[in-house]
């Protein structure tokens, strides 16, 4: 008797799959191993990457403004109290155990699409690369086709992963807690191999603080987690002579030789296991040696976080060893102390709502609404991202005079490199609070760091292509509260004027709604996709 057997699409699969793309660091051309660049060949297990959508996609590149700390909120205002002696404690970081995606149970085929690969296509359904290479007979698995069928076999789950949590939310995200820690005098303290680290970037000479500084804001992922990572994984953070200098995280892949490529991976695979567990989007995970382990529904996001990233790293041994409270937690304490004194919960207050926000153009002036709800920043973040696009006489990267316009009132606590981060409580810090990202302004008038907004009134900018490598000139606008990217399609969904955003299922693929009128995220210009203020 034939097996049941059903067609599945990758945007069935992930509630958030793939986010922009976006590099954090200037690169005068994107290069073909970078983890971010869309490209062809099957990346060697065990480092599979989601699947693409085969779209072209913007890059961004950070911004190389000082980070600023202003002094009009005292910072004991802002960081988390500490526990009193003493006073007994409840398990920290107390999550409800959730009923997680049920796992397939029947085979399944799956028909490849452009830009695919058999690594993504594994990790996409939750199984090894060696069983679908096996399950499909492929002598090859660099050569599969578009329209190709291929079997997916049902996924064989081990014992279930630890319950064990390793880090609170908030100390997976750069929050609250992040503001007072200063990275360049923890590493000059420790006197480590980070403490003589410089790495050249397209001609500018970058030390270890600043690297992580940059992964750190750009990600939004907390530094000290990154310097737990590098110490767990090289131990360059303590030793001035570790056994090898070239690997900073340790992960021996020629795609990434370097301190900036190896933190890029790390923090975009801890968004993606960050962000899937919050969307309850994962039920498993998938080992480097193609292992499946279940996971423990009593965990919380911060700790999917690393157990995802260690996944794809380690098979089953190794894995258990990190995750467990002699791996990774063991080193973040001998670092910082216990990560749960550090906590800030809710990091994301379920009472908390949007504030009323306006378009980001000018009244009258119409606008095309080019992509729906897409990643903050990297394929692996929340779906935080829309995109708008000016009328322009030509496409592609053409200089527009159009204005990008503050959505309500704050302050710019960054601009630079195409980025503008818009600070909405105005306490000067893009850790705490509302903020909202301004991507791809162009410099010429671009509103200086330290300016006081007006929503509806104040210009932000000129759209472009700035900030990375981008196939036409547009506005990429984002969300985050307390440093957790907000998904633009979700509890709190973003709201512009009334326009309220809907995912279609796919990256970059949505609606905007208002009342009756329905507006649909298209390239090109339409009626379906016009918007006015």
């Amino acid at each position: 008797m034939r097996r049941p057997s059903v067609v599945i699409t990758m945007a069935s699969l992930f509630l958030m799959a793939c986010g922009a793309s976006e590099l954090p660091l200037p690169m005068a051309t994107p290069s073909p191993y970078d983890p971010f660049v869309s490209i062809q060949d099957t990346p060697p297990f065990p480092f599979p990457t989601l699947p693409s959508s085969g779209k072209v996609l913007p890059t961004l590149t950070p911004t190389e403004a000082p980070f600023i700390v202003p002094t009009a909120v005292p910072l004991d205002k802002l960081l988390p109290t500490p526990w009193p002696a003493g006073v007994p404690r409840a398990s920290p970081t107390p999550d409800l155990p959730r009923a997680l995606p049920t796992l397939r149970q029947t085979p399944a085929q799956y028909v490849v699409q452009p830009g695919d690969t058999l690594g993504r296509i594994a990790q996409a359904f939750g199984i090894g690369l060696q069983d679908l290479v096996r399950a499909n007979g492929l002598a090859d698995p660099n050569l599969i086709h578009v329209g190709q069928v291929l079997l997916i076999p049902t996924p064989e789950p081990g014992e279930m992963g630890p319950s064990f949590k390793i880090i609170p939310d908030s100390e997976l995200v750069y929050g609250p807690a992040a503001i007072a820690f200063d990275i360049d005098a923890f590493i000059n303290e420790r006197r480590g191999h980070l403490s003589t680290f410089k790495q050249e970037i397209n001609g500018q000479t970058y030390t270890a603080a600043q690297i992580i500084q940059q992964v750190a804001q750009n990600y939004s992922v907390n530094p000290r987690l990154l310097l737990a990572l590098i110490e767990y994984r090289s131990g360059w953070v303590n030793d001035p002579t570790p056994a090898q200098t070239e690997y900073a995280l340790n992960i021996a892949d020629p795609r990434r030789p370097d301190l900036y490529r190896q933190l890029t991976y790390a923090a975009n695979e801890l968004n993606r296991g960050y962000y899937r567990w919050r969307a309850n989007a994962v039920s498993t995970w998938t080992l480097a040696d193609g292992s499946i382990v279940p996971v423990d529904p009593r965990i919380n996001a911060g700790t999917a976080a690393v157990q995802h990233f260690f996944a794809t790293l380690e098979g089953r041994a190794g894995w258990q060893a990190a995750v467990e409270p002699f791996g990774l937690f063991q080193t973040y304490f001998f670092l910082f102390g216990s990560p749960f004194d550090l906590a800030v919960e809710p990091l994301v207050p379920e009472w908390l709502t949007q504030p009323r926000l306006t378009l980001p153009f000018e009244r009258g002036v119409p606008w095309l609404f080019t992509g729906g709800p897409h990643g903050g920043w990297g394929d692996g973040s929340a779906w935080a991202a829309l995109d708008f696009a000016p009328f322009l006489e030509r496409p592609g990267c053409t200089s527009s005079d159009a204005w990008v316009i503050a959505v309500t009132d704050g302050l710019v606590v960054r601009s630079a490199d195409g980025q503008v981060l818009h600070d909405l409580d105005g306490d000067g810090y893009e850790q705490t609070g509302w903020v909202i990202l301004y991507l791809h302004i162009e410099s010429r008038d671009r509103v200086p760091a330290g300016t006081r907004l007006r929503g509806g009134i104040s210009r932000i900018g000129h759209p472009s292509c700035e900030g990375g490598a981008s196939n036409a000139t547009h506005l990429h606008i984002a969300r985050k509260y307390n440093g957790e990217w907000i998904p633009a399609d979700g509890p709190i969904p973003f709201i512009l004027d009334g326009w309220k955003a809907i995912s279609a299922g796919g990256e970059y693929d949505g609606f905007l709604q208002r009342g009756s009128l329905i507006l649909e995220a298209l390239e090109g210009i339409s009626e379906q996709n016009t918007i006015v203020r």
